[in-house]
């Protein structure tokens, strides 16, 4: 015991390393503490509130019930679409269909061929089969001389 006695009277403060201390704990700043505390109290308020001071009031429907008639639409409706979605088609009778509108006559059929050959033979024209020609002015153009003539006249 001597010994470690000492050795703390001799001990020098110089010798230590410098470290930076780091708290673990860290206490609670005071506005975390006021409002911890108004936490509070707004929880037992509302634990502790007397309904009996409350007021009766009417209260308002902003999305009502639909009347019957839109019901009644309603159901008209679905069951529109599901006879059509689960039709039974062995209730059907069989028909015989007939053609109102039937072919055009074979004169008709035959001028409208040759209008259809017209058009091709138009769209199809080759035009290597055509013999080379020369143009002829039948009504030439008059000259600067003529035209000096005609003003001074």
């Amino acid at each position: 015991a001597c010994d470690l006695k000492t050795q703390l009277e001799g001990f020098k403060s110089d010798n230590l390393k410098p470290s930076e201390t780091q708290e673990k704990n860290i206490l609670p700043t005071a506005e975390d503490v006021a409002a911890e505390k108004t936490q509070k109290a707004l929880i037992e308020g509302v634990e502790a509130f007397d309904t009996g001071r409350l007021k009766h009031t009417e209260t308002q429907e902003k999305n009502p019930l639909p009347d019957k008639t839109v019901v009644e639409q309603e159901k008209q409706h679905i069951n529109l679409i599901e006879g059509v979605e689960h039709f039974d088609k062995s209730t059907m009778k069989h028909t015989l269909t007939e053609e109102k509108n039937s072919l055009p006559d074979p004169q008709a059929i035959e001028t409208e061929k040759g209008q259809q050959r017209l058009f091709q033979g138009i769209e199809n024209f080759d035009t290597a089969k055509l013999k080379h020609t020369e143009t002829l002015e039948k009504n030439p153009l008059p000259t600067k001389e003529v035209i000096d003539l005609e003003k001074k006249a």
